[in-house]
């Protein structure tokens, strides 16, 4: 388990290497989403590398010994924990190498590839991927960097949370939106602890709702299948600790199709001139479609988590 001094640490330690992202009303719209409350949006698509992942990755490489390091990084993504993880390891001057699943962003390869890191296409969802990854450092003795189960790794995503509280002084509901989990449980850790009445909603697609069956289950459970075509939220299993943290502190789960996320990237497009990802409009999604129980909020926060092309066609 991680605890707040553990993200008030990763605060610190990666403050001069990430952006503080600003948050914006959601206002001046032509169609707004059904609700009364006030809505801003945390535009953590302009964080470094374009999303949120560029926290937790800088926390676990600044944490590492460098004679750990020596013989590079590893890592599986969905995209954008790879873009976190060449940018960090070119910054410490050591070889990355990415896997990613078949439906990854070629634009995103293509940026891992800018920031020199070795990119791999292996598998069509991340588990795939990620077993190819643990074979590597396995065979190499590269450190890996696991992209939601690693407490570093969990403890920097927290820090969205801590700036979302500094900023929105009486929000009380954020949605954010889940892939493996590292997210909601460095963000959730946070909010808990520094304002235990902010109800927290977690986004997966219905294509992959794996945090959803498990909290619907009881226990960690793993998938059957993915069927979710958004590479950076598929993920049939979760682990034990993001399990731990997201059973614990989140109080509901809501599910999108990958359909309503592309609209909700047009939406954001169109309404606000945000090029999110479908990971980064999965908040707007939820938003749009209606969220149970957040009908006496009075100020949301919906992260908008990941850039990407994907809504400006």
């Amino acid at each position: 388990m991680i605890e707040i001094a553990d993200i008030e640490a990763a605060r610190q330690r990666i403050a001069d290497k990430v952006r503080h992202t600003p948050v914006t009303a959601l206002d001046q719209l032509k169609t707004p989403p059904p609700t009364e409350a006030k809505v801003s949006l945390k535009l953590e698509l302009l964080q470094v590398t374009g999303s949120f992942k560029a926290r937790g990755a800088m926390n676990r490489l600044l944490a590492t010994p460098k004679d750990e390091l020596t013989s590079g990084i590893v890592t599986a993504s969905g995209g954008n924990h790879g873009l976190a993880v060449a940018r960090s390891a070119y910054a410490a001057g050591v070889p990355a190498t990415i896997f990613v699943p078949t439906g990854v962003s070629p634009a995103k390869v293509a940026k891992m590839k800018a920031w020199e890191a070795k990119v791999e296409v292996v598998g069509d969802e991340w588990t795939v991927s990620n077993a190819a990854a643990l074979d590597l450092v396995a065979r190499t003795g590269a450190i890996y960097f696991h992209p939601f189960a690693d407490p570093l790794v969990i403890a920097g995503q927290g820090t969205v949370g801590l700036e979302i509280l500094d900023d929105l002084p009486d929000v009380d509901a954020i949605l954010i939106a889940i892939g493996g989990g590292g997210l909601i449980s460095g963000m959730s850790t946070a909010i808990r602890a520094r304002r235990p009445g902010v109800r927290i909603i977690g986004v997966e697609p219905t294509g992959s709702p794996t945090l959803k069956a498990c909290l619907d289950a009881g226990r960690l459970v793993e998938l059957p299948e993915v069927t979710s075509k958004v590479p950076t939220m598929t993920c049939r299993k979760t682990e034990e600790i993001n399990y731990e943290i997201v059973s614990r502190n989140v109080d509901d789960i809501v599910l999108v199709s990958d359909e309503e996320m592309q609209a909700a990237s047009e939406w954001l497009w169109f309404e606000m001139g945000v090029a999110a990802d479908l990971s980064g409009a999965a908040s707007l999604a939820a938003l749009n479609k209606g969220v149970p129980g957040l009908e006496d909020a009075k100020h949301i926060c919906a992260l908008v988590c990941g850039a990407g092309a994907e809504g400006t066609g």
